[in-house]
């Protein structure tokens, strides 16, 4: 008969996967944790996710950018570190999975992932060779992790003994284990009944004609063993598990402490402002129209938009700010911040938005700003003939190309410090940022920054205009319909149509709404301190039961009026006409649908949802209404109560 293999020694199982996932993930965190400590203590912007979310930033293209931030809005940063360390926690448990099995293959992924980790590290515009710390410390420490981790996740699948694991082994001519091995022998030792096939003691070994040299069994488990204690390998398992979870968490805990400790708060705080030596103009009369829904004529700081490709907030200590200017200039000069607010000061309203906001979008806001014209900074380091843009740069590296001629033009161009009458926020670029009216904010609202290049248009190309987007990006004429929402449902009646409309450095002469396709309607405008902010405006709709469509058009100070073309943010801005679809409905009693012709039977007496609304068809609820007098009246009793 066939001989079995031998069995020559314990064999191993297969290590558990959930272990060596629970591993792989374990091993990132520690990685990551030791990492953000290392950025503590060094440079806050060389976390590797922080570096590794820059580069992919950097690298996204213009559709998918607006896509980001049209679904996500001002979360489009936590989203984006969110869907980095999802991924990496998915590579995480595959190179743990694999690692228990053999290690150096969960090695070589760690090791790629440092890889990235510096790459994209090094690759930053204001990356120094400190930058390779924390990545460098996050892998050395992860390694460390995924070796102690795999060995003690093998041992909770270490063998069970030979003598009570299931197997075959073959019976030599001394009756033990093939070839009688002395290690079987001293493993199982002599095979005594009941251990022996059945019929073992009656064939004696021996050669013979038409005799097997050896018989063939199998080993079976003893139930009454329960094998070797697998108890203390457990423990050792998530001993180790948990040092290697508390080490990640006190890691990225006193590395975030670290961070924090080194943010500008106080020195914010203690800045005290000269008096403006321009300041703002007053605001006039019915300058805000106060509507509910309707966007403030100032933006309150924590309300005004943000849109940078900073996922970690540069701060600077206006004690070591400098803002260099130089380039196509006869004097280079650099500026501090001391320096800066000796100048004479100049204060003044103006709009800002960004390129990315879709018509009808939030990306918009106006403030109080305060600072130094730029214009006047400029003139004093002389350009050169022939200088066309400002190539400005922000701290962390970030850079918008600014027309020479627009900030030499007499418009209120400013190196601003303070913004609605406190020290900028760190968001909006504190110590001091770039404020230019009528301009996109990609090309002209460099936040923190500290360099400016007189430069020209075909020698250099900032940030965006690297990614497609245009190098002029004059602010298009637009407008925004702010009540009712998009989506609401209204009484029929007097209704304000309100909303916002900009030209900045133009000027917005007029406002039209119209419903339904319509003749357009001229709207009340709100009074402006200069043609630099927006403007509020307002129509009083007598709204009708049905579903309705309301636009919007603005006409600046030019004669130009807002186009009804509808164009994406990319390469220089959106246009169209903004929209909201609304819903006028009735009240209607208890008395009116028992007596309701047949039109009305199907309608309940319920508060409509909006779909029912829809479905019910307001028309033909209207032409019901009409063609009863006396419910008609009946319902415009209630309408004028304020039944809704």
């Amino acid at each position: 008969m066939t001989q079995p293999p031998a069995v020559t020694g314990d064999q191993p199982r297969r290590p558990s996967a959930l272990a060596g996932a629970v591993a792989g993930v374990l091993t990132a965190a520690v990685a990551m944790g030791i990492a953000q400590l290392a950025a503590g203590l060094t440079v806050p912007q060389s976390s590797p996710v922080l570096a590794v979310g820059q580069a992919a930033i950097d690298l996204t293209p213009p559709a998918v950018k607006d896509f980001a931030i049209s679904t996500f809005g001002a979360d489009d940063k936590n989203a984006l570190l969110i869907g980095i360390l999802v991924v990496l926690a998915a590579f995480a448990v595959v190179i743990g999975m694999l690692a228990v099995r053999r290690l150096t293959i969960g090695l070589w992924g760690l090791a790629v992932f440092a890889a990235i980790g510096l790459a994209a590290a090094l690759t930053r515009p204001t990356a120094t060779v400190g930058y390779v710390v924390p990545t460098l410390a996050g892998a050395a420490a992860g390694a460390y992790a995924l070796t102690r981790l795999v060995r003690a996740a093998r041992a909770l699948d270490s063998p069970v003994g030979s003598t009570r694991r299931r197997g075959s082994a073959s019976l030599g001519s001394d009756g033990l284990g093939s070839g009688g091995s002395g290690a079987f022998r001293a493993s199982v030792g002599p095979l005594t009944p009941p251990d022996l096939p059945a019929g073992a003691e009656a064939d004696e070994p021996g050669p013979g004609p038409g005799r097997e040299p050896a018989s063939s069994f199998a080993f079976l488990p003893n139930p009454d063993d329960p094998g070797p204690p697998r108890g203390p390998a457990r423990r050792r398992f998530l001993a180790v598990s948990g040092l290697a979870a508390g080490t990640a968490a006190a890691g990225a805990l006193i590395g975030r402490e670290l961070i924090t400790r080194k943010n500008v708060s106080q020195a914010r705080a203690a800045i005290r402002f000269p008096r403006p030596a321009v300041p703002a103009p007053p605001l006039p009369p019915g300058s805000d129209l106060h509507i509910p829904g309707l966007s403030s004529f100032i933006t309150p700081d924590g309300s005004f938009y943000r849109v940078d490709t900073a996922l970690l907030l540069p701060e600077v200590d206006p004690a070591n700010w400098q803002l260099r200017i130089h380039g196509m200039v006869q004097r280079e000069m650099t500026l501090t911040f001391d320096e800066l607010l000796r100048r004479p000061l100049v204060e003044d309203y103006v709009t800002l938005t960004c390129v990315s906001n879709p018509v009808g979008g939030p990306y918009v806001g106006n403030a109080r700003w305060l600072g130094a014209r730029l214009a006047d900074l400029l003139r004093q380091a002389r350009p050169l003939a022939g200088a066309s843009q400002l190539l400005c740069t922000s701290v962390d590296g970030f850079t918008s190309g600014t027309p020479l001629q627009v900030v030499l033009d007499g418009r209120d161009a400013l190196l601003a410090v303070a913004m609605n009458g406190e020290p900028l926020p760190v968001a909006h670029g504190f110590p001091a940022r770039l404020v230019v009216p009528g301009l996109y904010g990609y090309v002209s609202a460099t936040k923190w920054v500290t360099d400016i290049e007189l430069t020209t248009f075909a020698a250099a190309s900032a940030y965006w205009v690297q990614r497609g987007w245009s190098q002029q990006a004059p602010i298009k004429t637009e407008s925004r319909i702010d009540v009712p929402a998009g989506g609401a449902t209204l009484a029929p009646g007097r209704t304000p149509v309100a909303g916002v409309a900009w030209a900045q450095h133009t000027g917005v002469a007029a406002v039209e709404v119209r419903v339904d396709g319509g003749p357009w309607q001229e709207a009340r405008l709100a009074a402006v301190p200069d043609i630099d902010t927006w403007r509020q405006w307002v129509w009083e709709w007598q709204a009708a039961p049905g579903n309705h469509l309301l636009e919007a058009r603005a006409t600046d100070a030019t004669g130009y009026t807002q186009t009804a073309v509808t164009a994406p943010p990319e390469p220089n801005g959106a246009s169209g006409y903004p929209s909201a679809a609304v819903t006028v409905r009735s009240s209607l009693p208890r008395f009116i649908r028992a007596r309701a012709p047949s039109g009305l039977l199907a309608i309940s007496t319920r508060p409509w949802s909006k779909a029912a609304s829809l479905a019910a068809g307001m028309p033909r609820v209207a032409r019901a209404i009409t063609s009863w007098p006396a419910a008609e009246r009946s319902a415009s009793r209630h309408c004028a109560r304020g039944v809704r």
